[in-house]
């Protein structure tokens, strides 16, 4: 199903639904929620979700998992064509899906079922070919690996905040004490806190965020210089050594080998 209401779905009479839906440039989709679980393919463009316990960013060719009941936020960066996957719940747990969010790898089988299911009725054949590849593509789902691409979200109001401000404007130039006086705490104290609500320590929640930061620019075109100076990198070869050694290739290998093909519109 092409361009489909976000809510239309989800009353159709089948545990697998796939959807595609074209956007605009840099459009925000508010919080909300589905009552089925949310496979969410970033085929072109990129997208970054938020939800009470942090953010990710989609790059293109990759998918984002979202569990059922979970309000989520979604900002997309450049013009965006999302294959979305919605799964009831019960049909989520049984398949041993994520309880969580993740941002998760896709395979050329998993791209090419998306690209088939997408143009399947909503009330597909159960029996035969359809039925087996909608039930393939949880198979697939299930296989695929976690990619680190999120930052969480403390608990604490005090640090979520704070936190929520800097995913809005990304700098290795925050202050560590800056960030503890303005939470109204020690520099010991911020640094227990943010440890153990996030489970990283501040400045590699910084480093995280700024590097989220350059994906979603970078997939819409910025290039690599004004990215790296931008976030407060020394040069752009000290961002590109970063970003290597966080996601194993260099920016420009990272992002053009998933954009070489595409689904069609």
């Amino acid at each position: 199903m092409r361009n489909t209401r976000v809510d239309a779905y989800e009353d159709t009479p089948r545990d697998v639904v796939v959807t595609g839906n074209e956007y605009p440039p840099h459009f925000l989709l508010p919080s909300h929620s589905h009552r089925r679980g949310q496979f969410m393919y970033v085929a072109n463009g990129a997208a970054t979700v938020r939800t009470a316990e942090g953010s990710w960013v989609v790059p293109p060719q990759r998918a984002l998992w979202i569990p059922a009941g979970v309000a989520h936020e979604v900002q997309l960066d450049g013009a965006a064509s999302l294959r979305s996957i919605y799964v009831r719940r019960e049909a989520a747990e049984a398949a041993g899906l994520p309880a969580r969010c993740r941002v998760i790898e896709v395979s050329p089988l998993l791209h090419a079922l998306l690209h088939e299911a997408v143009d399947l009725p909503a009330e597909y054949a159960l029996e035969g070919r359809d039925g087996r590849v909608m039930a393939l593509l949880l198979d697939e789902i299930r296989a695929m690996p976690e990619l680190a691409l999120s930052t969480p979200l403390p608990r604490d109001r005090r640090l979520a905040r704070l936190c929520r401000a800097l995913l809005d404007a990304p700098s290795l130039e925050t202050d560590l004490d800056q960030m503890a006086a303005q939470a109204g705490l020690s520099r010991r104290s911020f640094t227990r806190l943010f440890r153990a609500q996030t489970g990283m320590s501040f400045s590699a929640w910084r480093q995280q965020a700024c590097l989220l930061a350059a994906l979603t620019r970078l997939s819409s075109g910025s290039s690599v210089t004004e990215v790296a100076l931008d976030l407060g990198y020394s040069s752009p070869s000290a961002f590109a050594s970063v970003f290597r050694r966080q996601l194993g290739e260099p920016p420009s290998r990272y992002l053009s080998h998933r954009t070489a093909s595409r689904l069609r519109s």
